[in-house]
């Protein structure tokens, strides 16, 4: 899922949601709460841009078949 995604590139960066949170201006539990109700582009752009990603890793909307 999305937050797990980005629970992944949180610790690579050694970051937790909560300051990735902070950082971006999110309110707190903002990205927690993506699982369950869909994020604004804005939103996922800011978080892609913030670890130097396409919005594509955040989503996965990367072909599997291949």
């Amino acid at each position: 899922m999305i937050v797990e995604r980005i629970q992944t590139l949180c610790k690579a960066a050694n970051t937790t949601l909560a300051q990735l949170e902070k950082e971006l201006s999110f309110g707190n539990g903002t990205i927690r709460r993506w699982d369950d109700s869909s994020p604004s582009v804005d939103k996922v752009l800011k978080v892609a841009n913030y670890f130097g990603v396409l919005v594509d890793c955040i989503l996965e909307l990367k072909e599997e078949s291949k």
